[in-house]
């Protein structure tokens, strides 16, 4: 029962489909830039062509246009940031701010008791607000958010030194390991931790508690990262 509620969580955010989806332009450039000896602007163009067909698919199959139009915007400005500064690796400096900008956004939402991991599985699961009151699955939100906090910082920690070395194909290959991959041992440990914060006999994420009585406190929400023992 476990093993399906997982999934189902994968499924939620994305699955395999969407990491090779966004390592179809990655690949297209790296390809176009190697096979046309260093050529910048065969890579970029490669790139938007696959961020096209990628987009395209997607809105055939009824994906949300909002975070389709967002992923080729990515590759465009990243194509476009490359052509101007003559550097293919800048190619990938969008995605390096991108990077910083959700570890930060991650972050500050687990702060202000508003966990991006509760806000899209909720969302997704049609509960709108419901989930922010119960006490206890704000609390393990916010601590399973902060393993997605980490999994952005783990692809800074590659990212940014093969970036300031050139590594074109050193980028485009962590770029394609640190996708699904990553995601996935993401969404296996948040789910871990998810399950673990619920105390006993709680319904779940797909059955909020309502708030507890006035005799009985709440557990009042973490503000910051869970030290191990």
């Amino acid at each position: 029962m476990a093993r399906n509620a997982e999934e189902s969580l994968a499924d939620l955010l994305g699955g395999w489909r969407s990491a090779v989806e966004t390592a179809v332009p990655v690949v297209a450039f790296a390809g176009g830039w190697l096979a046309g000896d260093r050529s910048i602007a065969l890579g970029a163009g490669l790139a938007v062509l696959g961020g096209a067909g990628v987009a395209a698919w997607r809105l055939k199959q009824g994906k949300r246009p909002v975070g389709t139009v967002v992923s080729l915007l990515v590759v465009c400005l990243g194509a476009i940031v490359a052509l101007r500064t003559g550097r293919a690796e800048d190619f990938f400096l969008v995605r390096v701010l991108t990077n910083a900008a959700s570890a930060l956004a991650w972050a500050g939402s687990i702060l202000l008791r508003w966990p991006f991991l509760g806000l899209v599985v909720g969302t997704l699961l049609g509960q709108k607000g419901r989930w922010r009151r119960d006490p206890a699955l704000l609390r393990a939100y916010q601590l399973a958010s902060w393993v997605w906090v980490f999994q952005y910082l783990v692809r800074l920690a590659v990212f940014v030194p093969l970036w300031w070395a050139g590594q074109v194909l050193w980028l485009a290959t962590a770029q394609a390991v640190l996708t699904w991959p990553l995601v996935a041992a993401c969404v296996a440990v948040s789910w871990w931790v998810l399950r673990r914060s619920l105390p006993d006999g709680h319904p779940g994420i797909r059955h909020p508690s309502p708030a507890p009585s006035a005799g009985r406190p709440a557990p009042e929400p973490v503000e910051g990262p869970v030290s191990g023992s």
